[in-house]
């Protein structure tokens, strides 16, 4: 005999656990479902800490959405008697006429987001420990920062279970079906009904959501940490969260925590995932070559060669946009996707969007850029 809900969350992880806590916060009977722990490095919201920033230059659609991200993340360090975000700000050097620089400066101008543009004289001094080429102009935006994104996870669920929400850790869902008034989960353990169904399963939405026609691609991406003996890139020392636009990809990295270590990463790029269970979580010179190159000429102070590493998961949708809607023919089921690697600082609003879609069939959240009409 199933087990049966008001609601049912497929995937507990960055978005899965603000899902949980927005629809456990109404009081309603929910469950989650989530194949790995409460938190995981299985996929894709782990490795310590994600980049927060309000001036975002991949569309300024995105602002309005992370400005309620930053008064939910502050709402959830307040109900969770810890600090979740640290806003050590960000700084961003790229060429003028690439992506980064003008997306920054377009978003912070449609939305009044303060962001302070020095010359390289100034940035240079102002932070030693970085490399910034001639023909490179730079933007620093004071607000932003860090996410601890473990600790976001918990937070979210441990405040989800607290309002009296059912988590089941350990248990992986096989399939689902609607029939536009009751869904019916069935799992490796069981079978549960409920009246809603929200899909957040990461790098395993596409099997979940295979008959949106939508492609989802997921790669393979690692995380590094490396060694630095000087202060230049403490957090303590006021070093900050970075984004260089540069001719080989895309890199991002945060201030040292421990004073010991800084972490980096490159955002472009990364091998095709078949099967996220079987994903390769070795490090290879293929893998280091193109973050050490950046490191010997951006963060010259830093070792190149890494002392530890970590793998995760970027999904990604044909426009690397987010993929946030109601099912097309079954409006009881809502799903969030395809967060291509820039989604975690998002996880706090978009939980709430998808509360909304789920309970109230409607939310107020401008989320209508992310629909799936768009892909179809």
């Amino acid at each position: 005999m199933s087990e049966t809900y008001d609601c049912i969350v497929v995937g507990v992880g960055g978005f899965g656990s603000a899902v949980l806590h927005h629809v456990a916060r109404r009081g309603v009977r929910v469950l989650g479902l989530e194949r790995f722990d409460v938190p995981h490095e299985q996929g894709s919201s782990h490795g310590e800490t994600r980049v927060i920033r309000k001036a975002y230059f991949e569309h300024p659609d995105y602002v309005p959405l992370l400005l309620r991200a930053y008064d939910l993340w502050r709402e959830l360090e307040s109900a969770a008697g810890r600090r979740l975000y640290h806003d050590c700000g960000l700084l961003i050097a790229g060429h003028p006429d690439d992506e980064a620089i003008p997306g920054a400066r377009l978003a912070a101008k449609q939305h009044g987001i303060t962001i302070e543009e020095p010359t390289l004289a100034e940035a240079r001094a102002r932070f030693p420990g970085f490399g910034i080429r001639d023909d490179f102009e730079v933007v620093f935006e004071p607000d932003a920062g860090f996410l601890e994104v473990e600790n976001c996870v918990t937070s979210h669920v441990d405040q989800a279970r607290a309002a009296g929400a059912v988590v089941h850790t350990g248990e992986t869902v096989l399939s689902w079906e609607s029939d536009g008034q009751r869904v019916r989960v069935r799992t490796d353990r069981g079978e549960y009904e409920a009246a809603r169904l929200i899909i957040t399963a990461g790098a395993w939405a596409g099997d979940l959501l295979n008959d949106l026609g939508v492609p989802l691609r997921v790669t393979r991406k690692l995380l590094f940490w490396h060694e630095t003996t000087t202060g230049d890139y403490d957090l303590a020392n006021g070093g900050p969260a970075y984004y260089f636009d540069l001719p080989s990809g895309d890199f991002y990295g945060f201030p040292s925590i421990d004073g010991k270590t800084v972490k980096v990463a490159q955002h472009t790029d990364g091998d095709d995932v078949a099967d996220p269970l079987t994903i390769d979580r070795e490090m290879h010179p293929a893998d280091v070559a193109p973050v050490s190159a950046f490191l010997a000429e951006c963060l010259p102070k830093a070792n190149p060669n890494p002392l530890r590493h970590a793998v995760c998961m970027y999904t990604m949708t044909p426009d690397s946009h987010f993929l946030v809607d109601r099912h097309p023919e079954y409006d009881n089921v809502a799903f969030g996707a395809g967060f291509s690697g820039h989604g975690f600082k998002f996880t706090s609003a978009i939980g709430e969007a998808l509360a909304d879609l789920a309970l109230d069939d409607r939310t107020d959240l401008p989320i209508s850029f992310l629909s799936l009409d768009r892909l179809r």
